[in-house]
């Protein structure tokens, strides 16, 4: 590691572990959900009735910065007056939230999904990572083949045009770039111009138009088939009426929430969804990601009798979850 990456690092750690300047005002409440409908990640998973691994980090993070997390899995309860009581929600989620799934935790209404709509275009904050793209698929698609390829615009699922895209899939682990493209948006300033690690990286598609990208993952490096595409965003931020939505394609690994950059990135895209600060997000899409509207090309998947045993260190296949 050069010695300007560890300064840079160390400068993360200091930011991110900073008291909130407004230590004695009333703290922030975030909602945290992390309902699967669809595949459960291990970083929210409980284990013997004890707090996700991802809960435990927001803890600390809100420690640090004056919020107050409460952590949900039950999607009955989203409706106006429970929503109003946060100043922000946080997803962390996978497949229909109507429907109970695979968690088996009780389900979302079509009205409390409107009512999530509605309370940010109000005014409030939206928080997503990863897999929170892996959820409300337009026309089902999850379950899919080619059609899950497909940029819909328009007619794509009102969740897909609220959160800024949706997931395709994604291939093996593996350190991939990532460009900064907004240095001046919040926890960016500390971060150089590039960096890598690795990660569990989605392949997204049907971005709104009206994202203002923070980063953009240099997908034609990569390896695999669901990389073969130009580069395309992987961070990023709206306005919803008069909300805000911020959203990362990071999150997977225990070792990412953990990762200063990581941190610092989440603690900025948090502080701007509660309005704790400004930031131009003036829509940026086709300056900073040109041919992100191009998806990579449909695999037809080998049939599972006729699939070989990989060879020792050969990446895995790629996967729709």
């Amino acid at each position: 590691m050069s010695p300007r990456i560890a300064l840079t690092l160390g400068s993360l750690a200091m930011l991110v572990a900073a008291p909130s300047h407004a230590a004695d005002a009333a703290k922030k409440k975030i909602l945290f959900f992390s309902k699967s409908s669809g595949f459960e990640h291990d970083v929210i998973s409980y284990k013997k009735g004890q707090p996700s691994f991802a809960e435990k980090q927001l803890l600390e993070l809100g420690e640090k910065n004056g919020w107050e997390f409460t952590f949900s899995k039950d999607g009955s309860k989203f409706g106006k007056d429970y929503l109003n009581q946060f100043d922000a929600v946080f997803f962390y989620t996978t497949g229909d939230l109507l429907t109970e799934g695979t968690d088996k935790q009780p389900a979302m209404t079509a009205a409390g999904k409107q009512a999530l709509f509605d309370y940010v275009r109000a005014g409030h904050g939206f928080i997503g990572t990863h897999s929170a793209t892996d959820t409300f698929h337009t026309d089902n698609e999850s379950k899919k083949g080619p059609e899950r390829y497909v940029n819909h615009g328009a007619k794509a699922d009102p969740y897909v045009h609220f959160i800024g895209a949706e997931f395709i899939l994604h291939g093996a682990q593996q350190p991939a770039k990532l460009t900064v493209a907004d240095p001046k948006f919040p926890g960016f300033a500390e971060l150089p111009k590039d960096f890598s690690f690795p990660e569990e990286w989605y392949s997204l598609k049907d971005f709104n138009s009206d994202i203002h990208v923070l980063t953009v993952i240099d997908s034609p490096a990569m390896k695999g088939d669901p990389y073969k595409r130009p580069a395309f965003p992987n961070t990023w931020a709206r306005q919803e009426g008069k909300g805000r939505v911020w959203y990362t394609a990071m999150g997977h690994r225990e070792d990412v929430w953990t990762n200063p950059i990581f941190q610092s990135i989440l603690t900025g895209g948090v502080k701007w969804a509660l309005g704790e600060v400004k930031a131009d997000v003036t829509p940026n899409l086709k300056a900073t990601a040109p041919g992100a509207m191009t998806n990579p090309p449909y695999v037809e998947p080998k049939p599972a009798a006729a699939a070989k045993p990989a060879a020792a260190g050969a990446p895995a296949p790629a996967a729709v979850h």
